[in-house]
């Protein structure tokens, strides 16, 4: 919810070598593994890259910390913030024929690259009485031989749900059986402030190969830094066995990289960051997770079927039966922009009609603020009772 407007000297040292040519693909065997990409040839004049800062080796410490397993320097890329972490994941997997699983709701930068990069999208379910838990049937029923990747967003941007160690097991063993990849972005890693834990998708590593997106701008709050990265977690080596780690390293190779000094200044942010800092951030989101909960409950129109748990977001239902003169979510939006200066994001962005995402990423006061004006909006369009 918001009430007011949202307010390279030289190229930087790669954190992995990279070949000019990579090996040519493994045999097929018989056990089913990831579709290897079709990009799989470095670019012209590509050299080898200087030996990798320390930034990488922090990096793999860092996110080794939650793992049963220790994450290499080489498991490591950097990338221009998590947007770019995206653009590279599609592109390496996309290839003629193939398709990808994504979540309803989920992320709208994933449809947009996949759409760019000619790679089919077939939607799964998020259930939100369940807690926005993935519908693992819905995927089964899905996927086929030309499936190479379902991705996971947990923390979710847009549900504010964290799931269960039980449920992400339960999305290991299904890609595992479809003998499919994991995307897992994890954005709002450690923003998890409800009864459940933050668990990363990387721990059921063994079970199925996990590819984890991330960055500091969210844990951190500095979304301006612009430096994210890809982690390979996957102690089988099945990356390595279908070539998708040289496929991502190729195409680092050909792309801009995080400002220098940014990644000079991350093993210090990382070694030297308090603690108290980040709980102090979780107790900044759950109250206002509170206080959003709380005031749509009150009011007439809306619904909020999943409590908020993590990252900054939370779905709400609209019952447009309650209110009148509204075709959809996106009429009603645009209304309560025009007339409350307050700004929702339409569900049908998302893929899902007739609901709204709002962010509880504000000031309290501001935030109270903006929720009253969305109850009096919903006051003042409601139905004459008969």
């Amino acid at each position: 919810v918001s009430t007011r407007p949202s307010t390279r000297p030289g190229r930087a040292p790669s954190c992995r070598s990279a070949t000019a040519t990579p090996p040519p693909p493994p045999a097929s065997g018989p056990r089913r593994r990831p579709r290897t990409p079709s990009w799989t040839r470095s670019a012209p004049g590509s050299t080898t890259a200087t030996p990798p800062p320390s930034v990488c080796p922090r990096r793999a410490e860092y996110l080794s910390r939650d793992l049963p397993y220790e994450l290499s320097p080489d498991d490591i890329y950097l990338t221009s913030g998590c947007v770019q972490a995206i653009e590279i994941m599609i592109s390496v997997l996309a290839q003629p024929g193939a398709n990808i699983l994504l979540p309803r709701p989920g992320f709208p930068m994933y449809e947009s690259r996949t759409t760019f990069s000619e790679l089919e999208v077939r939607y799964f379910d998020l259930v939100p009485e369940r807690g926005w838990e993935a519908d693992l049937e819905s995927v089964k029923a899905i996927a086929d031989e030309n499936t190479v990747a379902m991705l996971i967003i947990n923390p979710s941007n847009p549900c504010g749900s964290v799931y269960s160690h039980d449920h992400l097991a339960q999305i290991a063993e299904t890609a595992g059986e479809l003998g499919i990849l994991i995307i897992a972005d994890e954005v709002y890693d450690h923003l998890a402030f409800g009864s459940k834990p933050f668990i990363p998708m990387g721990v059921f590593g063994k079970t199925v190969p996990v590819i984890t997106l991330g960055a500091i701008s969210k844990r951190w709050l500095v979304p301006g830094w612009r430096l994210g990265w890809i982690a390979t977690c996957d102690p089988n080596g099945i990356l390595k066995e279908t070539k998708i780690d040289q496929s991502i390293q190729n195409y680092i190779n050909i792309t801009s990289d995080p400002a220098t000094f940014i990644q000079g200044a991350v093993p210090q942010i990382i070694a030297n960051t308090k603690e108290e800092y980040f709980n102090k951030i979780l107790d900044l989101l759950r109250n206002s997770a509170d206080l959003c909960y709380g005031k749509i409950k009150d009011i007439r129109g809306i619904t909020c079927p999943h409590k908020p748990e993590g990252s900054m977001f939370v779905m709400a239902k609209l019952d447009l039966s309650f209110l009148d003169g509204f075709s959809d979510d996106i009429d009603f939006c645009c209304r309560l922009a025009k007339e409350e200066s307050v700004i929702v994001l339409p569900g049908t962005a998302l893929g899902m009609k007739d609901w709204v995402r709002i962010t509880f990423a504000i000031d309290l006061p501001s935030l109270e603020d903006g929720l009253e004006r969305l109850k009096s909006f919903c006051e003042r369009h409601a139905k004459v009772k008969a």
